[in-house]
C-alpha cells in the first residue's frame, strides 16, 4: 500500500482534547487507586481465600498501570494535551507512578520512531534484534548471551523488572550534559520515594512490598509485551536506506494488534500501532476513528491475541527472505 498520502490523510485526527484527556486521566487513576487500595485490604485480612482475591485483583490492576503509562506516553509525543507545558509536566508526574523518568523515555522513546525498521539506527529504545548474518557471525559466547536475552523469561520477566525498577533509578547510557534528563530522573526518584512514604505511613512497608512490586513488575512485563508484538512479528519490515523510508516503515513495521475491545480500551489503544508510527500526534483515544475511517489499514499487520502468541519464537531478522525467523530456522540453514 501507498504511504506517501497517509500524512494528510491521518491530519484531521491529529488535534488534541483536553477535556477528554481529563476524563481519561480519572477513568484510569480512580480505579487503580482504588484496586490498589482493596488489594492491600485482602492482603490484610488473613484470609487464603482473600489473598488469592488480591493476587487475581493484581491482573486488572496492572492493565489499569500500563493505561496510565499509555497517558504518559502521548504526553511524550505532545499529544494528549494541546499545550507543550501542560503535556510535559503531566508527563512527569505520571512517570512518578509508572516508574518512568519522561524526559529520559521521551528521547528513548523519539529515536524509536525516528529509526523504526531502519537496520543502521538499531541500539535506542528498541529491542535488540540481530540480523540473521549478525548472529551466525558471533563466536559461542555471544550466541550464548543474545539466546539469552531472548529468552522468554529475560525478555518479559527479568528484563522488564530490571529496567522499570533498576535501569530507569540511574540511566548510565545518558550523556552527564544532558543536564535535563538527569535532573528528571532524580526528580523521578524523589517523587517514588516521596509517594512510597506515604502508602508505607498508611499501609506498612510489608502490604506496600506485596502490591507495588508485583504490581509494577507485572505492568513492566504486559508493557513489553506490547511493545514486542507490535515490531516482533513475522512480516515486520527491516532494511536499509536508501530502501527504508519512514513512511514505509510506520505502516509496515509495526502491527495492527487487533485485541478485544475491552482489552484494547485497557492498553490505551496502543495495538493500532502502525497507524500510531504513521502519525504520533494522533491522541491514543482518536486511533479506533482512523481503523473506522480507513477499513483498508485493518489488513496490514494484523495480528490476534493468539496469533501474537507465536511471536515468542521470532529472534531473527533473515535479510534475504525478508521476515522474522526461529532459533531453530537458524540452526537449520546453517546445517543445510
Amino acid at each position: 500500500m501507498k504511504t506517501q498520502n497517509w500524512s494528510a490523510r491521518l491530519a484531521p485526527y491529529k488535534t488534541a482534547d483536553n477535556i477528554r484527556a481529563i476524563n481519561e486521566f480519572f477513568l484510569t487513576a480512580v480505579p487503580l487507586a482504588l484496586m490498589w487500595v482493596t488489594i492491600a485490604w485482602l492482603f490484610n485480612t488473613g484470609s487464603l481465600i482473600a489473598v488469592f482475591a488480591g493476587i487475581a485483583l493484581m491482573i486488572p490492576a496492572a492493565g489499569f498501570l500500563v493505561r496510565l503509562f499509555i497517558l504518559q506516553h502521548d504526553c511524550g509525543h505532545g499529544s494528549l494535551f494541546s499545550s507543550r507545558a501542560a503535556n510535559d509536566w503531566f508527563g512527569r508526574i505520571l512517570g512518578v507512578f509508572t516508574y518512568t523518568p519522561y524526559d529520559y523515555w521521551r528521547k528513548q522513546h523519539a529515536a524509536h520512531h525516528a529509526t523504526s525498521g531502519n537496520l543502521d539506527g538499531r541500539g535506542m529504545g528498541d529491542i535488540d534484534t540481530m540480523t540473521l548474518s549478525e548472529y551466525q557471525a558471533l563466536n559461542s559466547w555471544g550466541r550464548l548471551r543474545y539466546r539469552l536475552y531472548r529468552h522468554p523469561l529475560v525478555m518479559f520477566g527479568l528484563g522488564p523488572a530490571y529496567v522499570f525498577l533498576l535501569e530507569h533509578r540511574l540511566p548510565l547510557g545518558t550523556k552527564r550534559h544532558e543536564l535535563t534528563q538527569w535532573i528528571g530522573v532524580i526528580a523521578t526518584n524523589i517523587g517514588i520515594l516521596l509517594t512510597s512514604w506515604l502508602l508505607v505511613m498508611a499501609f506498612g512497608l510489608t502490604t506496600f512490598l506485596l502490591v507495588q512490586l508485583p504490581l509494577v513488575v507485572l505492568s513492566a512485563s504486559i508493557g513489553v509485551w506490547l511493545f514486542y508484538v507490535q515490531h516482533q512479528f513475522d512480516e515486520t519490515y527491516w532494511d536499509v536506506k536508501p530502501a527504508w523510508t519512514h513512511a514505509h516503515a510506520a505502516l509496515h513495521g509495526s502491527s495492527y494488534y487487533d485485541l478485544p475491545k475491552p482489552l484494547m480500551w485497557l492498553t490505551g489503544n496502543i495495538g493500532i500501532h502502525h497507524v500510531h508510527h504513521l502519525s504520533s500526534k494522533i491522541p491514543f483515544h482518536k486511533l479506533p476513528k482512523v481503523i473506522s475511517a480507513h477499513p483498508e489499514l485493518k489488513s496490514i499487520g494484523r495480528l490476534t491475541a493468539w496469533e501474537s502468541l507465536k511471536c515468542v519464537r521470532l529472534t531473527l531478522w533473515d535479510e534475504h527472505a525478508k521476515r522474522m525467523i526461529t532459533f531453530r530456522e537458524a540452526r537449520t540453514m546453517v546445517a543445510g
